[in-house]
């Protein structure tokens, strides 16, 4: 029998997959790693404990496995985005890891407007300037940590600093390079023109290469320690979004994801240049080769369920925190929450902007608050879902990934708000997935990545919408709609209590 092993280098934990040539999940191993966050709004990490966990991952894997090592043929990887990491001349790391949830950057987002415009900035990289993408990370270094800019020798993002480290090889892919905002994402190369506006040395920008493209073997060192044999072919990997969407078999025209974790995405695949979206959702290039995927993004999807929780004391599990929600109906007996808990990224790029519940009233017991804050989620990632509708997507079916599954009332939730038909996958492993996909792609188990997904991947159950709950939500949802533009002012004036 031959395996691949697909890696997700996510924000909190490292998980690691054992799939066989017929899409079969053999292992899942996970560990997890500490957020540095020294101040308001910095979020960093060690990249060496990284690399630690993922030994300890990969390691586990080998020492339950029943086959033989060199049976595992292939590795790729999936990573957290923007992440910048920054090696010297001789490739070892000059500070931490500065993360894609980390906010300190909003002088350089304006900086990068004043500079280059914001028109000019689109028209090149498809997306905004927000303070989660790279290069408003570098020109923060630039700007606070002079000694250290200038000792760049490299930057890279998460996933292909891990990679270097099983390799010594240096490539990232144009899914991942997309989210630097230094991507000519149409033309797929580095920008020289923003680079030079910007003071970068276009040479410190990691090679190109697309997701499924071989990329070395492990090295002697990463292969003593884990059990793996020296031969293990490794694969470049995509950006976390792009193998959640692999992963769930979001590969054509038509195809929508909903993914519900920390934050939620709502992504929908794209046919090269067929949109302009002006900015309104991010628009990435995908794992797929010559590809792109249209993306909007809610920060506080699946944190603001574990705000929740931990607001009540955080011993509860979640499944029964969310007990009793199916007896409650459609408009949680008329309460909305807002989860705008750290800021909001789609519709609304606002830093300022804070959650509210609306229309709290002594007969609301937990179990309202909780219905409210799943719809609140949901009716966030529905504005996403209004701009693709409104750019000629039909959105009939959508595939539903991550903790947003795995409840069967928020399934149905989520038919009934974006008035589509919901599909949960059998068996969900998420972006690792889409990295162990790749890897055997990669391997040249299948002729191409549509052909790997169909026998990777199966579908568990299908919800409907229900038309009377669809009439509830669709009144709902423009009282929803309401309360960020009546909220905005008041938000602001209170940021400087914060």
């Amino acid at each position: 029998m031959k395996y691949v092993i697909g890696i997700d280098l996510g924000t909190s934990a490292v998980k690691a997959i054992l799939v066989d040539y017929g899409g079969i999940v053999h292992q899942t191993v996970s560990r997890s790693y500490p957020l540095i966050q020294e101040k308001s709004g910095f979020s960093e990490q060690d990249p060496e404990e990284w690399y630690k966990k993922t030994k300890e991952a990969v390691a586990e894997l080998i020492t339950n496995f029943e086959g033989k090592a060199d049976e595992i043929e292939g590795i790729s990887f999936s990573g957290q985005m923007h992440g910048l990491v920054l090696l010297d001349q001789h490739l070892n790391v000059l500070r931490n890891a500065i993360l894609w949830n980390d906010t300190r950057t909003t002088k350089q987002c304006e900086e990068i407007y004043s500079v280059i415009g914001e028109k000019q900035l689109i028209a090149i990289t498809k997306n905004t300037a927000l303070e989660g993408f790279t290069l408003p990370k570098l020109l923060w270094v630039k700007e606070h940590e002079r000694d250290t800019f200038d000792k760049i020798n490299l930057f890279m993002l998460p996933k292909d600093y891990l990679r270097f480290r099983m390799t010594g090889t240096v490539q990232t892919d144009y899914s991942d390079a997309a989210g630097t905002l230094l991507l000519d994402v149409a033309e797929k190369k580095w920008s020289q023109e923003l680079c030079e506006a910007f003071g970068i040395d276009i040479k410190t920008c990691p090679p190109l290469a697309e997701s499924h493209a071989y990329t070395g073997t492990i090295k002697k060192e990463f292969a003593e320690e884990t059990g793996l044999t020296g031969t293990t072919k490794v694969f470049t990997g995509a950006a976390d979004n792009a193998c959640g969407a692999i992963g769930a078999g979001i590969l054509s025209e038509g195809k929508t994801l909903c993914s519900i974790g920390t934050s939620g995405v709502i992504l929908c695949y794209e046919e090269p240049q067929k949109r302009d979206y002006d900015g309104k959702v991010h628009y990435f290039n995908h794992g797929q080769e010559d590809a792109y995927y249209s993306m909007g993004v809610t920060l506080s999807a699946g944190y603001s369920l574990s705000w929740f929780r931990d607001f009540l004391g955080g011993e509860e599990s979640y499944d029964s925190l969310l007990k009793g929600i199916e007896h409650i109906p459609p408009a949680a007996n008329g309460l909305l929450f807002t989860p705008y808990l750290v800021g909001e990224r789609t519709p609304h790029a606002d830093a300022s902007i804070r959650s509210s519940f609306i229309g709290v009233d002594s007969n609301h017991t937990k179990v309202n608050f909780v219905r409210a804050v799943l719809e609140g989620v949901t009716f966030s990632l529905k504005e996403t879902i209004d701009i693709l509708r409104d750019n000629d997507h039909e959105i009939n079916t959508i595939i539903s990934i991550g903790g947003g599954a795995q409840n069967k009332t928020w399934l149905q939730m989520q038919a009934d708000i974006f008035n589509a038909k919901v599909v949960k996958l059998a068996s969900e492993q998420g972006p690792a997935m889409g990295a162990a996909i790749l890897a055997a792609y990669g391997c040249g188990w299948y002729s191409s990545l549509q052909e790997c997904s169909r026998v990777f991947i199966s579908y568990e159950k299908a919800y409907d919408p229900i038309p009377s709950n669809v009439e509830v939500y669709e009144t709902l949802y423009e009282i929803y709609k309401k309360v960020y533009i009546q909220t905005k002012n008041l938000n602001k004036e209170l940021e400087h209590f914060r």
